[in-house]
């Protein structure tokens, strides 16, 4: 109970109206005492109007008057004569006088809290103006004990009253927030745990209904994110299928297109001028098929096994990588620049990693040579105490503008006109693998330049 949000807002409730109630009893209280105060006075200037009208009355009536004023005896101050009007014996010294002729609310509050939880019976004089200019002055002794007494009363009906009002309150507001809050809420984590049973059931979305405006806009917030991930699940389990049928035909077709290259070679060898000048066009579209064949079925198998981390000697690989470039480029004027320095070793997957630099420099080659201009590819290495870093630079005409906006994104991020994006994205996967980042650093007419980061750590880069 203390533990759910009406349960909570029902005590805090009880506790604020408590607390207001509390700053409406002590003033009351004072209240309370300058009232009885000056009702003692009005009283005491009555019974005194009373002995001045007969000039004299008999001992037994001034005491009647006197009980039933509630006093001991009264002061009365008329044309600057001070006269005492009433008396009777006085039981203990005056302890202490009030002023009721001007009193601050400070000073009301301060002594009205000390009487209250004053017990003892002391004699008090009071201090007033008389009603109806009845007198420049009047002054009252009395018992303190009736007064003490009275507030006391007051003060438990007060308290008693502040009680029921704030248990009646509290018991609306929590009627009041248990429907139009707790039940709403309810309702929404309802709808959340059956639409986590079956997200794919577009049934079990939410209709937002809630007639309390924040809700509703959290009802349509839930709405929308159910929706959409509902149509995500869908295209995802129809790509998965896609993606089954995909790697099955590419697998095919790689063979039927390995078979064919092998057909290639034989008419390369034709002294036909026609087929001698259109067999290289054969061979590369065939070798281009063959390739995107390899890519596809490469990023459908979900089982790319774990990088096995060794030393690995970067100049080998990035040698390796540009040896198998230089003869890719034939005739094309095209300069390969390695910048590693000796000895830098980095923790990797030797076959992983030549295959991301190959990647990156094979399209840094197929752009500059689809620009028809020479150009200059360059592979840098530096090291610091966090992480190794691998850039491979180039001069060519820079990263189309769609490719920018899906560059790791299979099917989406190709580099080159007719590329599949599958290269980068086997790319960034592999990279992510071994716990470090892929990054595009510069992209323009000026050339490209990609930079990989592997960690020395063993935890993976943020």
């Amino acid at each position: 109970m203390l533990n759910t949000l009406s349960g909570r807002f029902l005590i805090l409730t009880t506790i604020f109206v408590l607390i207001a109630e509390l700053m409406i009893f002590v003033p009351s209280v004072a209240r309370y005492r300058e009232d009885y105060f000056l009702d003692r006075l009005e009283r005491a200037q009555i019974a005194s109007l009373a002995l001045l009208a007969e000039d004299m009355i008999a001992a037994d009536l001034e005491a009647e008057l006197l009980e039933n004023a509630g006093i001991y005896n009264v002061v009365l101050r008329r044309d600057e004569v001070r006269q005492l009007i009433l008396s009777s014996p006085i039981p203990s010294p005056i302890y202490r006088t009030f002023d009721m002729r001007d009193p601050s609310a400070w000073v009301l509050i301060r002594d009205a809290m000390a009487q209250l939880v004053d017990g003892e019976e002391r004699v008090i004089r009071v201090i007033g103006n008389p009603v109806q200019d009845g007198g420049l002055l009047i002054e009252i002794t009395l018992p303190s004990a009736p007064l003490q007494a009275a507030l006391v009363d007051y003060g438990i009906r007060i308290l008693i009253l502040s009680a029921v009002i704030s248990i009646v309150t509290a018991s609306l507001l929590f009627l009041a927030v248990r429907i139009f809050l707790v039940r709403p809420i309810k309702g929404v984590v309802e709808h959340m745990q059956a639409y986590a049973e079956a997200p794919e059931d577009a049934r079990r979305i939410i209709m937002p209904d809630a007639g309390v405006v924040e809700l509703r806009e959290a009802q349509e917030a839930l709405q929308s994110m159910q929706t959409q991930l509902t149509g995500a699940l869908r295209q995802k389990e129809r790509l998965a299928q896609l993606g089954g049928a995909v790697s099955k035909i590419s697998h095919d077709l790689r063979n039927i297109l390995t078979s064919a290259q092998l057909f290639t070679d034989r008419i390369e060898s034709s002294e036909d001028p026609t087929v001698a000048r259109l067999a290289p066009k054969l061979v590369n579209s065939i070798a281009r098929a063959v390739n995107l064949c390899e890519s596809t079925l490469a990023f459908g198998r979900v089982d790319e096994p774990a990088p096995r981390l060794t030393r690995v000697e970067l100049a080998e690989v990035v040698d390796d990588v540009i040896a198998g470039e230089r003869l890719a480029i034939g005739d094309h004027d095209l300069t390969f620049e390695e910048d590693i320095p000796p000895g830098m070793n980095v923790r990797a997957d030797g076959e992983q990693l030549y295959r991301v630099i190959g990647n990156l420099v094979r399209n840094a080659r197929q752009a500059i040579v689809s620009s028809g201009k020479s150009g200059l590819i360059c592979v840098h290495g530096a090291e610091d105490e966090t992480a190794w870093r691998i850039t491979v630079a180039d001069t060519g005409p820079g990263l189309p503008k769609k490719a920018q906006e899906h560059l790791f994104e299979a099917f989406q991020g190709g580099t080159t006109r007719g590329g599949s994006g599958l290269g980068l994205a086997i790319a960034a996967e592999l990279i992510r693998g071994h716990g470090g980042r892929l990054d595009l650093e510069k992209t323009d007419e000026t050339g490209t330049r990609f930079r990989i980061t592997l960690p020395k750590s063993n935890l993976t880069l943020s």
